[in-house]
């Protein structure tokens, strides 16, 4: 038996719901090992990551490499279109966001919406294939035949046979672990029009 928690698919997920050509983002909410790595994976990629409140900031500068660090910013402005965000994004944090921002959700359950002027995305989760039979969303805010991340994370394990953890600060190829789960049939449920 091997614990998965999920985590490199969560952000394989919000990484690929990002639309292409996003140069910068705002990342808030409660900060977990899925929202680090999203932080660090887009400072990475040379993506500028806005964080809503200073201590997020602090936090989150001394888990990244000098070179990534580089990427990340102190909330100044909150003019990116593109929001990050975890559960316990509060509705002020929410009104600071432009009209038309795409809220993407790195937790699993959804920021309560607060703005109709903007769009909200599922939290991270994928479309089951169709042949698998008798599986249903297991979360009453995903649409039927919709899972989230994390339990198709276990599914993956097995049909990979990959013969390790993932849980503590241990977190997989997310490339490696997003090819698999197209492989197999999972399809991406968020993706902007743009992407």
């Amino acid at each position: 038996m091997k614990v998965v928690d999920g985590s490199s698919l969560a952000v394989a997920v919000v990484l690929n719901s990002i639309p292409k050509g996003t140069s910068h983002v705002v990342l808030g909410g409660h900060l977990s090992k899925v929202a680090y790595f999203i932080a660090h994976a887009l400072c990475q990629r040379g993506v500028k990551v806005v964080t809503l409140r200073k201590q997020e900031y602090n936090k989150l500068k001394t888990k990244l490499t000098h070179e990534a660090a580089t990427n990340l910013v102190p909330s100044e402005c909150y003019a990116s279109k593109t929001w990050i965000v975890g559960d316990r994004l509060s509705k002020e944090e929410q009104l600071k966001a432009p009209k038309g921002t795409l809220f993407i959700p790195f937790s699993p359950f959804p920021p309560k919406k607060s703005r109709k002027d903007c769009v909200y995305f599922h939290t991270p989760a994928m479309i089951i294939p169709k042949h698998l039979e008798n599986v249903d969303s297991c979360e009453n805010w995903l649409p039927r035949r919709v899972m989230s991340a994390w339990r198709i994370a276990g599914i993956l394990h097995a049909l990979e046979g990959w013969n390790e953890h993932e849980c503590g600060d241990m977190i997989f190829d997310i490339d490696k672990v997003w090819k698999a789960c197209l492989d197999h049939g999972f399809l991406p449920l968020n993706m902007d029009s743009t992407a």
